[in-house]
């Protein structure tokens, strides 16, 4: 059997489709999977061993040059690539206009969200079949169900992503993860309550570490840290560097990003600190001790935290 996945991005909804892989693998031992993902976030689906297949797009790369010979000369390519071989699923759970039009480059029976579940309800005129997945489930088991009803089974309980790396860490253990870098300024966490819990974190005994990537997150990051007695700004690391970091972390603390969903996926405990969106929707979601804190326009207190957090340690 081949299937194929179509779950192109951002990070969090990249991680949140890895259960879907292991869901089908256990179904159908035999299959073949492959995955249409960003490049950006192609490192993700490596991470399982149930892909064979990962086939990375640059729609992102694609928009900003749309009438650039080189650009259609790669979506041809795309296209080509989908088509060597026919698959008996292709599944996109996205949603989304722009990942139904991939989907419907791949031969196969595409199946996707009914037009009242899609995200972009036009996605569902580009699919062979569609299924009713409630918009009120958490994306996890969104996806899942989805999977489950196009594939014809029903999922097992209890959430399983798959994936697991090296520890490589950068301090000696036992070491904190502090994720204080988000897409949205709404989202943040002030920089005050990082300051206070990472020194209660070193009073306790844990080193601190704060990864980065953009020159405002990195000086951001760079205020915290030097704030923090022991405390220290990670390099710029690709996602399976980081996820050899958050891997030996004795426990993560996070806002809303992708990478606290990485921790959570890798069985790290976590804490996910929430202040501008829905954690029922898109919350942390693991079968190891995996907390959601706050809620929209309800950021946690530092004792909310701290309550949480020091049980885990």
């Amino acid at each position: 059997m081949r299937i194929l996945l179509v779950k192109t991005s951002s990070l969090g909804d990249v991680i949140h489709n890895l259960p879907v892989v292991t869901d089908l693998r256990a179904h159908f031992p035999d299959a073949a999977i492959d995955w249409v993902v960003e490049e950006g976030f192609a490192e993700i689906p490596r991470l399982h061993p149930g892909v064979r297949r990962v086939i990375p797009v640059a729609l992102r790369r694609w928009r900003k040059a749309l009438f650039s010979a080189a650009t259609w000369r790669e979506i041809s390519a795309l296209r080509a690539t989908l088509q060597v071989e026919r698959y008996d699923l292709v599944i996109d759970t996205q949603g989304l206009l722009k990942s139904a039009l991939i989907a419907r480059m791949a031969q196969g029976r595409r199946c996707g969200h009914a037009a009242a579940a899609a995200r972009e309800p036009i996605a569902a005129r580009f699919y062979d079949a569609c299924f009713d997945v409630p918009k009120d489930l958490h994306a996890v088991l969104r996806n899942r169900r989805l999977a489950a009803l196009a594939g014809a089974y029903v999922a097992a309980p209890g959430v399983d992503y798959g994936i697991a790396v090296a520890s490589a860490p950068t301090i000696p253990e036992p070491a904190a993860v502090l994720l204080t870098a988000t897409s949205r300024d709404d989202k943040l966490w002030p920089e005050q309550r990082w300051i206070a819990l990472g020194r209660a974190l070193h009073q306790r005994g844990l080193g601190c570490l704060l990864p980065a990537g953009s020159a405002p997150e990195r000086e951001r990051a760079a205020r915290i840290a030097q704030a923090i007695p022991g405390a220290a700004v990670l390099p710029p690391m690709r996602l399976a560097e980081l996820a050899a970091q958050l891997a030996a972390a004795r426990i993560v603390i996070g806002v809303d990003t992708g990478l606290v969903h990485l921790a959570a996926a890798l069985g790290r405990p976590v804490l996910a600190l929430f202040s501008a969106s829905d954690p029922a929707l898109t919350g942390v979601l693991a079968g190891t001790p995996a907390i959601n804190l706050g809620a929209r326009g309800q950021p946690p207190s530092l004792g909310d935290v701290l309550a949480a957090a020091l049980p885990l340690l």
